[in-house]
């Protein structure tokens, strides 16, 4: 079965339009999750919780498209 891992993390932003963290130190990395609907609540708590900071944004990262483990390793992969 494959393992599709999801990344929950969130942070005060500069600007509340764009995705640039405001201090990139104070992300919080809320965990790794193994699916969607797990990483989505965990998001959904999190999102509730700042709902007063309009500056605060959490986010789910797909992790298991980061990575094809089809497709050939690199060089510098190659080295670990």
């Amino acid at each position: 079965m494959t393992q599709r891992l999801h990344l929950v993390f969130g942070g005060e932003l500069v600007d509340p339009t764009r995705n640039t963290f405001k201090n990139v130190d104070d992300i919080h990395v809320v965990g790794i999750f193994p699916n969607y609907e797990e990483a989505f609540n965990a998001w959904k708590s999190e999102a509730q919780r700042t709902v007063d900071n309009a500056h605060m944004r959490y986010f789910i990262a797909h992790l298991h498209r980061l990575r094809d483990e089809e497709a050939a390793a690199s060089a510098t992969e190659e080295l670990g």
